[in-house]
């Protein structure tokens, strides 16, 4: 079912906190689902086809929403998929948009706060990374087990909204153990190449330099990338549960003799899908009793 565009627009300027611009997009999804989703994945850089799984699918393509950034990234479509999942009523974020295309926090992670809005409980963010840690090779997945977050920027700044949550968010434990303990036991299973470790979340668009990587690796970081980070920031201050997955798809900066393309990330994105398919039909029937 395609849902014709009404509303056209990018975001131009908003209300301080974004907040009455997350509640006119919680009530437009109300109005159009047919089972209140209670999970959500944002599907990152080449994974867009895991949609395929899903049964009585609508789509709206992002341009549709009210208020909604439109991603420019290549291997982000920007289209909501709404439907059953195993018989579980799922939303898939097709697509997110980067703060290094000029869009600001705010703006960044207005999808997730809106599904936040309208009752989703439990996020699965997924993106594409580059591997340091020595397993964070090609074509294998890494658990978030923590981040470090050196984008310079938080959806958090600026004029505090109680309605969002509490200003200071507690970070102690921001990737919920029992999601990933599930995540984990579903991917052995399977005989899916999965790894816990620390995703590190950098501003790009450029790819970091040796020394960056080196240095990254030195603090702790398993695996970097470009977004993720501020959609954690805000559910996180909603009080949502949050499991994080990243497809490595190439060794970072000077840890390989190839040099860094947007387009191998991309190909080994969707080369990876079926598995990260495979693993999403596993575990959403337990992310949806949660």
């Amino acid at each position: 079912m395609k849902i014709a565009a009404r509303h056209s627009s990018l975001i131009t300027r908003h209300s301080p906190s974004g907040y009455r611009e997350a509640a006119e997009v919680a009530r437009y999804l109300r109005a159009r689902w047919r089972a209140q989703p209670r999970v959500a994945i944002v599907l990152g850089t080449g994974l867009q086809d895991v949609v395929h799984g899903l049964e009585e699918m609508q789509t709206i393509a992002y341009k549709s929403i009210p208020h909604f950034p439109r991603p420019s990234g290549e291997g982000h479509r920007g289209v909501l998929h709404l439907g059953q999942w195993r018989g579980a009523p799922v939303a898939f974020l097709a697509g997110r948009a980067h703060l290094y295309e000029g869009y600001t926090p705010a703006e960044v992670v207005l999808p997730v706060r809106a599904l936040a809005l309208a009752g989703v409980r439990v996020f699965v963010m997924t993106c594409a990374a580059g591997g340091i840690a020595p397993r964070a090779t090609p074509g294998s997945f890494m658990l978030f087990s923590d981040h470090l977050n050196f984008q310079g920027a938080s959806p958090l700044t600026g004029p505090h909204d109680a309605r969002w949550g509490n200003r200071f968010v507690d970070m102690t434990v921001t990737y919920d153990g029992a999601l990933r303990a599930l995540a984990g036991r579903a991917a052995r299973a399977l005989h899916i190449p999965c790894f816990e470790g620390v995703y590190a979340s950098l501003p790009g668009p450029s790819f970091e330099t040796p020394a960056e990587i080196r240095s990254l690796r030195r603090l702790g970081a398993d695996a970097v990338g470009m977004s993720t980070v501020p959609e954690v920031l805000a559910v996180r201050q909603r009080g949502a549960r949050v499991l994080a997955i990243a497809t490595i798809t190439n060794r970072a900066a000077g840890l390989s003799r190839t040099s860094l393309r947007h387009e191998e990330v991309t190909e080994v994105g969707q080369r990876a899908s079926p598995d990260l398919s495979r693993w999403l039909e596993a575990i959403l029937p337990g992310l949806a009793r949660e």
